[in-house]
């Protein structure tokens, strides 16, 4: 089975050992990886802020660079919606709209393509620790991305998972909103890394990288001696 990656921007320039680790467990799991060079970024945060016509350049760009692809495998929820969104940007368009929703039809979450498409569930992963999951607003509200990740996580041999309290608020990140109304955005986040130390766990696990940072970085500025983890980054443990 062929897969393009897309492997988001925050993974491009600030988490790439997620994108080593996405690759490293889908070839283990006998997909045939390629990496279109030529994408960049997928629009969303000039969509979000309203800047619709401007974002149009990039999706097309994007729609371009993964039109050869039998599969688009992304480790963001967030960033997997956005491919989903191009059909409705392009609503109308006779030549955009078609190649917009071919391929919103064959882009998956990273968790997603494995359990749906490839239909595994344990991946051979080995991990000793006590974790909790953040379900990232994206993935689980637009996607619709909720099962999957917990399927993969509750056969990592030697993890202990604990459900983390107020699991489905967001976390305060929200991409531009975070600079937007930073005040709000800084309290969500406090609250959401007191959620994560109620749980007694020891490594926080996500599947989106704007969130694992977001987090992670107010449990750094704390001193909170918690690992955050990608999921990919655990499922590629062994």
């Amino acid at each position: 089975m062929k897969v393009t990656l897309f492997a988001t921007c925050l993974v491009d320039m600030f988490q790439g050992d997620v994108g080593k680790a996405v690759v490293k467990v889908l070839e283990r799991l006998g997909c045939d990886l390629d990496f279109p060079e030529n994408q960049i970024c997928c629009g969303q945060p000039a969509y979000n802020s309203g800047y619709v016509k401007e974002s149009k350049n990039a999706m097309k760009k994007m729609i371009t660079a993964f039109e050869h692809a039998e599969y688009v495998v992304s480790p963001s929820g967030s960033c997997a919606f956005m491919f989903k969104e191009y059909a409705e940007v392009f609503k109308g368009d006779p030549v955009w709209e078609p190649k917009a929703q071919a391929l919103a039809n064959k882009t998956y979450e990273f968790t997603e393509f494995i359990v749906d498409v490839l239909k595994i569930e344990d991946v051979g992963a080995r991990l000793e620790g006590k974790a909790t999951f953040h379900t990232s607003c994206h993935m689980t509200r637009l996607l619709g991305v909720t099962e999957a990740p917990f399927k993969l996580l509750n056969h990592v041999e030697g993890l202990q998972y604990v459900e983390l309290p107020g699991k489905e608020r967001c976390c305060g990140f929200g991409g531009t909103f975070s600079v937007k109304m930073g005040d709000i955005s800084g309290e969500m986040v406090n609250e959401k890394v007191q959620n994560v130390e109620e749980t007694g766990a020891d490594i926080l696990i996500g599947a989106d990288a704007g969130c694992l940072i977001n987090i992670g970085g107010r449990m750094n500025r704390l001193g909170k001696p918690i690992r955050v983890m990608h999921i990919a980054e655990v499922l590629n443990c062994r």
